[in-house]
């Protein structure tokens, strides 16, 4: 375990989706599209428990199988209003709604802060086909677990001047940050959404899902090339730590 993760080990999932282990032995799932193309085989079976489950909006690549993890494991779900009123209609018993700049803690001890995100929130419902219903605005997290380690989950954005606040307000030591272009940032703008964050380390997500997401781990490299900024290239399914 590095002395960056301190106890925290992180799981890219394919697409979006990210696992957290915490050093108190909670799991906190984001945007838990887990049958996604470059999900790790079996992944939406594989899990055994999740006590938080994260989404940032309701596109169909981030809410995922958000309904069918929340019924099994019943895990608290900090989310905006809109998408709470959604998922408990859906039954699951434990959302915490919640709108951006709040904070609240959940899973005894992890603390959630609801942040800015820039795009779209519709959800795409097979039960009502054809239909868009209103999930509320996208967000992220910045999420500070049992020991003080602090990690911001974007979800899908662009690159937005108020990054710098995040960093003022919360300091997060890795950024976890779309880099794939066309629905989200290139890896141009998430440099320059890096740099304006501060973390020390940045995982590269919503990239090579599909063909029209270009955006690669080394083009944020080069992009981050003298900054000190580390870039941590993960493989699906395997934990860093």
């Amino acid at each position: 375990m590095t002395e960056l993760n301190r106890g925290c080990r992180i799981t890219w999932l394919g697409h979006a989706a990210l696992r957290v282990d915490t050093p108190g032995g909670k799991v906190l799932l984001f945007d838990p599209w887990l049958t996604n193309p470059k999900a790790p085989a079996g992944a939406l079976a594989a899990l055994d428990r999740v006590d938080a489950l994260l989404v940032t909006h309701g596109h169909f690549d981030h809410l995922g199988e958000a309904v069918a993890i929340g019924r099994r494991f019943q895990p608290e779900v900090p989310c905006i209003f809109e998408l709470h009123l959604y998922l408990q209609g859906k039954g699951l018993e434990q959302t915490r709604p919640m709108n951006k700049g709040g904070s609240q803690v959940v899973a005894g001890g992890i603390r959630v802060t609801m942040t800015h995100a820039d795009h779209s929130a519709g959800i795409d419902d097979d039960e009502r086909p054809g239909q868009v219903i209103y999930g509320g605005e996208p967000c992220g997290f910045v999420v500070e677990l049992e020991n003080g380690f602090r990690l911001y989950f974007a979800g899908d954005t662009n690159v937005f001047g108020d990054m710098a606040l995040i960093r003022d307000l919360y300091a997060p030591e890795v950024a976890v940050l779309p880099i794939g272009d066309l629905f989200t940032m290139s890896p141009r703008e998430a440099a320059a959404a890096a740099r304006r964050l501060g973390a020390r380390h940045v995982v590269p997500v919503h990239f090579g899902t599909f063909p029209p997401l270009t955006g690669t781990p080394a083009e944020l490299a080069r992009e981050l090339a003298g900054s000190g900024i580390a870039v941590a290239e993960l493989t699906p399914g395997e934990p860093w730590e």
